[in-house]
């Protein structure tokens, strides 16, 4: 059996046509920490078909890209919580004090009984 006319061309590619994606909105997604699947979601398309066109066009899989792209999200939120500490909010500053800097606002007491004069101890 002989090949077709259709595939002896050259230059035509069969399948779907490839998939314009939005890195862009792919990116700012990926910031406020939307998981894959929500994203291709929004896309329209499914999570493989997004996985595919990072690998096509970005040279790593979507999980590697997630991982770079999520941390503006996480910067922009330090960066906010920064602000509003700056600004004065005390809740703001104590939570960044005892997580940033490993303030407590516990007070250890340390009690030794060998040092309180006037009782004698009974031992066995």
């Amino acid at each position: 059996m002989g090949k077709s006319k259709e595939t002896e061309e050259k230059g035509k590619k069969k399948g779907r046509p490839l998939v314009d994606i939005d890195w862009e909105k792919v990116d700012g997604m990926c910031g406020i920490r939307c998981t894959g699947e929500e994203i291709a979601g929004v896309l329209g398309i499914h999570y493989d078909t997004l996985n595919n066109a990072c690998n096509r066009e970005k040279e790593m899989n979507f999980s590697e890209y997630y991982t770079l792209k999520s941390q503006n999200g996480k910067a922009s939120i330090r960066k906010k919580q920064y602000t509003v500490a700056m600004n004065g909010n005390p809740y703001m500053l104590k939570w960044l004090g005892v997580n940033w800097l490993g303030q407590s606002d516990k007070q250890e007491v340390e009690h030794n009984v060998n040092t309180i004069k006037g009782i004698r101890l009974i031992s066995d």
